[in-house]
């Protein structure tokens, strides 16, 4: 799975420095860096608009073959320039990159964020919003995203879904990357599967004094299997779906994969904060937690 991975887990921050007008770069030459030698030119990469200048959206902007515009913090989004538009900012940050792109243009917004999203493209209106979960990691600004295949997966796991879809393949797969084409249900699986994976990780890790994801897997197993346990069931129930099996292998292939990443609960809203509010509204109601450990151990590290 990615850090972003943005870990390529954690989303790209915009960058603030003062920057040449859009309707200049929409002219001008890009300059390809050094990376672009290993992009396959025989794909054809469709040019995109790049929303955030962070580790993620460098390494796109490499992918491509110098026609991008990379839109940075208070730039806003060219309503002139076709083809896809790729959001790879922070979750927090999305609402000022909706406002800064025409709302005729929403419908090739591509969101390549972490976490469970659902709730907030709903609220916008973008219920079928293209979406990319990315499992690649790109360790330092500007250098190479590195695939994160897995030994249950060597296939790899970056999955696409809607109008743009293919176009990011494409985009991914010129630079030696691995990406699927998944139609709603199997990517809302994934994307389900991938958030349970940060929020168990995450927390054990976190409990367990911040150690390392390969620590987790290694020496804390029974504590992560069961909280993938209860989160899977807690995800299936509310979503009215079924997981394919053997989910913990292959949750635990993934943090082999990514093993030096560090463990702490972040971005709660979007990750860890989804299942708690599962648990909230099934109280309400007069019914268990369906995530009492989930729910116990938010409240020891006093995250709740």
């Amino acid at each position: 799975m990615a850090t972003t991975l943005s870990l390529a887990i954690s989303s790209s921050t915009l960058c603030s420095r003062p920057t040449v007008p859009i309707s200049t770069r929409l002219s001008a030459r890009i300059k390809v860096s050094a990376m672009a030698s290993s992009v396959d030119t025989s794909t054809k990469v469709i040019p995109a608009v790049i929303v955030g200048g962070g580790r993620v959206g460098k390494a796109l902007q490499d992918l491509g073959s110098g026609e991008d515009v990379l839109v940075k913090r208070g730039e806003p989004v060219p309503l002139e320039f076709e083809g896809p538009i790729l959001v790879c900012t922070r979750n927090d940050d999305l609402d000022a990159v909706l406002e800064a792109t025409p709302q005729s243009r929403w419908s090739d917004l591509v969101f390549f964020q972490n976490g469970m999203l659902e709730p907030w493209l709903e609220s916008k209106g973008l219920k079928e919003a293209d979406q990319v979960l990315a499992y690649f990691a790109v360790s330092k600004l500007g250098e190479a995203p590195i695939d994160g295949k897995t030994d249950t997966n060597p296939e790899g796991l970056t999955a696409a879904y809607g109008k743009w879809a293919s176009a990011v393949a494409a985009r991914l797969h010129a630079g030696g990357l691995s990406c699927k084409i998944l139609d709603k249900e199997a990517f809302q699986k994934q994307m389900l599967e991938k958030l349970i994976w940060i929020c168990s990780f995450m927390l054990v890790g976190a409990r367990n004094g911040g150690v390392t994801v390969g620590v987790v897997e290694k020496e804390f197993r029974s504590e992560v299997a069961r909280l993938i346990t209860e989160l899977a069931s807690a995800a299936a129930q509310e979503k009215g779906l079924k997981f394919e099996a053997a989910m913990e292998e292959r949750l635990c292939a993934y943090s082999r994969a990514v093993a030096h990443f560090p463990t702490a609960v972040k971005e709660f809203k979007w990750r860890n904060g989804w299942f708690y509010s599962v648990s909230e509204k099934a109280v309400a109601q007069g019914k268990p937690d369906p995530c009492p450990l989930h729910t116990q151990w938010l409240k020891e590290l006093k995250i709740v």
